[in-house]
């Protein structure tokens, strides 16, 4: 019943270390296409290299369990579990993970999912399984959580810089799919509270003609407190040009040291 922020706890920064990595079986028809067999190989690829250094979280829906097991039984530190969802997509659905500086102590977030969009712009129709994946993780591996199933946010939608600033873009979270019925300033509130954060920098825009509503993690991201990478290109004529400098623009007013990319 209380919030990050009140009991202390922040949203580390991408670099930081980590304790493990959670991904999701490809199941959906519509995104992995022949039961998703021609792409299965690739993610083994990525499952091995990940289990060499750290644990991962598969989920995995009931009905391809007994799959996922088949193919991960040379692999050691992994846990499969079975939890339905709707893609494959964690980055945006999983937890956003939150710690106390103070203790270590890690908390996971619930945000409500809507595809990217919901009735107004969503990717797909029904996403009750993926709105439901992020408390089920918790419950499963028994993370406490804070419940912020009143905000749409996806997990690739925000950065931090682990010492309290966050970076977002107008062109996501303020897209009418998400929380048209929030201003700016409570949006930024909510932010706030839920990623412990003290400040909030707003890009203009992302990637051009992302279907995400252009994610900041896809133009933008920390690498240490106060420095980013930032998508670039240097042709004039790629709409990507506009959509960079603006970004630019913010992150130079803001102080933060920039690195094109």
């Amino acid at each position: 019943m209380t919030t990050p922020r009140n009991d202390g706890f922040r949203m580390p920064g991408e670099f930081e270390p980590h304790s493990g990595t959670i991904m999701i079986f490809p199941e959906r028809p519509g995104s992995w296409t022949y039961d998703a067999e021609p792409a299965l190989p690739g993610f083994l690829e990525i499952w091995k290299a990940v289990t060499k250094d750290e644990k991962l979280y598969l989920l995995v829906s009931p009905e391809k369990f007994q799959k996922a097991e088949n193919l991960c039984k040379d692999l050691k530190n992994i846990e499969i579990l079975e939890i339905p969802q709707d893609d494959a997509w964690a980055r945006d659905t999983a937890p956003t993970f939150v710690r106390n500086p103070e203790t270590g102590e890690v908390r996971g977030i619930d945000w409500q999912f809507n595809a990217w969009g919901g009735t107004f712009d969503g990717l797909y129709a029904d996403w009750r399984k993926d709105n439901a994946l992020a408390s089920a993780f918790c419950r499963k591996t028994g993370f406490q959580v804070y419940d912020a199933q009143h905000f749409v946010l996806e997990g690739g939608s925000v950065h931090s810089d682990g010492q309290g600033t966050v970076i977002t873009t107008e062109a996501c979270l303020l897209s009418p799919g998400r929380n048209p019925e929030l201003s700016k300033e409570q949006i930024t509130e909510n932010l706030k509270e839920y990623l412990g954060a003290d400040r909030v920098i707003w890009l203009p825009r992302g990637i051009y003609n992302d279907e995400t509503n252009e994610h900041v993690d896809n133009i933008c991201a920390f690498i240490k407190p106060g420095e980013v990478v930032l998508a670039w290109t240097d042709n004039r004529n790629d709409p990507q040009y506009a959509l960079s400098e603006a970004c630019l623009e913010v992150l130079e007013r803001e102080h933060i040291i920039v690195h094109k990319l």
